[in-house]
């Protein structure tokens, strides 16, 4: 049965109430529940879930709302205590902080006077106002908010851009500005490859891997994934590499691209052939050209931080071997399980696995991409669970692995399902271990399947660096220790032998 609290004017931001939530779930007699503020998309979240109630009809956006689904009414009272205990924390916690909180902007420019960069990171329909009052002090916007309208996006991009400013977003996830991480961004090294990307997961999947190669990056400039569209014309981007173009640090600039707009695509190409320095391009989805002059074109994010290297003279060490899989033989010999199902934080990275599964398994699947479905091809999908149609109300999956856990489970109960694709995405702002969270649903998954006389397999890559506060390896080792496939999606692409990735699957479809 569903119960309903709501706490009048408690605003909590997305994180905190998805942490709030996580900690609510703990509580015994609790099968699920669901916390956020009272806004009209918040409530229509609450309808799709199964969790809406008549009591949330009149909520307002300032109203902290709780929807408990529990057998046992007196567990509800538990639920009121525990919220009330845990704000309390939280609140105690702010207060013995060093960190100074500023509240306006008068006292941020007080605080740091010398500062030519304004974050901004609150809900979509104030952030614009915030923004150009960033840019009436003469700083640099980086933002990190979402559902932005694309009127106040060109607004403010093109007054940057008449001012000598640079608006990097909305929805930009990831930056490096002068060594310093912007939103979700790994430890990386200063070094001479700089970044222009429109997209947060493939500035960090890159820059990771030039890290690890022991290079570094001098700067990583995101530009929000709307910019490539004809409405925006890419604005930031070709801001972002001109300024790398005219930097001393930087001597390669490497550029990821979500699919553009056709007539943009060849606007950002042409800027490309006026460009001093060597130029290395992705436009994730389509097959590289051949190179031109100074510009060279890739089709994965690891042949892009590759040869990034290549032309910044500095080394490469091998990438991720696949030396075939047990559980993948034996899913092949199923002839049932016949679908790939990929659920991903990043938009980036999941693009790139539709990209490599829709060529490897040879489908006719469409390019429109609703609500993040990067593939949906008969029962095959991969979904990025980043998109703005899954973040209303709830933190990002690379905060929150909530949801993209309930996929997983689904999908694993699903006797069709042949594998499944995770990223695991760490670094700043990245959950504290993904790796934990997943192993242990992955084992259930496998143990289940194993006693229905099948098998389970699950593919993941791994995004980031030995610095990070996660650690590299130690996310890889548990993956692996919970029987997870940790490889660079490039390599489902290989076709060469029955036993790679892709000869197994195209084994699969063909059902051989």
């Amino acid at each position: 049965m569903l119960y309903t609290v709501i706490k009048k004017n408690l605003y909590q931001d997305s994180v905190s109430l998805m942490l709030l939530t996580n900690h609510l779930s703990a509580v015994d007699g609790v099968t699920q529940v669901q916390v956020m503020m009272g806004t009209p998309a918040n409530k229509d979240i609450f309808k799709n879930s199964g969790l809406y109630t008549e009591e949330l009809e009149d909520a307002n956006p300032s109203d902290l709302c709780i929807v408990v689904d529990t057998e046992d009414e007196s567990v509800v009272e538990n639920v009121v205590n525990e919220t009330d205990s845990y704000l309390n924390s939280q609140a105690e916690a702010s207060q013995e902080s060093t960190i100074k909180v500023v509240r306006t902007w008068e006292m941020a420019e007080n605080k740091l006077s010398n500062a030519d960069v304004a974050l901004i990171s609150i809900a979509g329909e104030h952030a614009t106002a915030e923004a150009n009052k960033a840019l009436d002090r003469g700083l640099n916007v980086f933002m990190f908010s979402d559902n932005v309208p694309v009127e106040d996006e060109l607004q403010l991009k093109t007054r940057a851009q008449e001012e000598g400013l640079i608006v990097m977003g909305p929805d930009c996830g990831t930056g490096i500005l002068d060594g310093v991480p912007m939103a979700f961004a790994n430890v990386v090294e200063k070094g001479n490859i700089g970044i222009v990307g429109a997209s947060g997961t493939g500035i960090q999947e890159v820059s990771s891997i030039i890290g690890r190669n022991g290079s570094g990056v001098s700067q990583a400039i995101g530009t929000g994934g709307r910019d490539l569209s004809s409405e925006i014309g890419a604005i930031t981007t070709i801001r972002g590499l001109k300024l790398l173009d005219q930097d001393p640090e930087t001597d390669v600039i490497t550029y990821i691209s979500k699919p553009p707009a056709p007539e943009v695509r060849e606007k950002v190409v042409d800027v490309f052939k006026t460009l001093s320095k060597p130029v290395v391009a992705i436009f994730m989805g389509d097959k590289p050209r051949e190179a031109h002059d100074n510009v060279h074109y890739t089709w994965t994010l690891e042949d892009t931080a590759h040869k990034a290297l290549e032309l910044a003279s500095a080394n490469k060490t091998a990438g991720y071997n696949f030396a075939g899989d047990e559980d993948l033989q034996t899913i092949k010999q199923n002839s049932k399980q016949r679908y790939i199902k990929g659920y991903f934080c990043g938009g980036t990275l999941a693009s790139e696995a539709a990209m490599i599964v829709e060529d490897a398994l040879e489908l006719d699947a469409s390019h429109e991409h609703p609500e993040g479905m990067m593939l949906q091809y008969e029962g095959h999908e991969v979904i990025d669970l980043g998109d703005d149609a899954y973040t209303q109300g709830r933190a990002h999956p690379m905060i929150d692995p909530t949801l993209r856990v309930e996929k997983v489970e689904e999908a694993a109960a699903d006797d069709e399902t042949a594998v499944i694709l995770l990223d695991n995405v760490i670094g700043y702002g990245a959950h504290e271990d993904m790796a934990g969270v997943f192993a242990p649903v992955v084992e259930k998954a496998k143990a289940q399947a194993a006693s229905e006389g099948k098998a389970f397999a699950a593919i993941a890559s791994v995004t980031g660096t030995a610095e990070d506060p996660q650690v590299f390896q130690d996310q890889v080792d548990k993956l692996e220790a919970a029987g997870v496939i940790v490889t660079d999606m490039k390599v489902i692409g290989h076709t060469s032998g029955a036993d790679t990735v892709t000869g197994i699957l195209l084994g699969i479809k063909a059902g051989t």
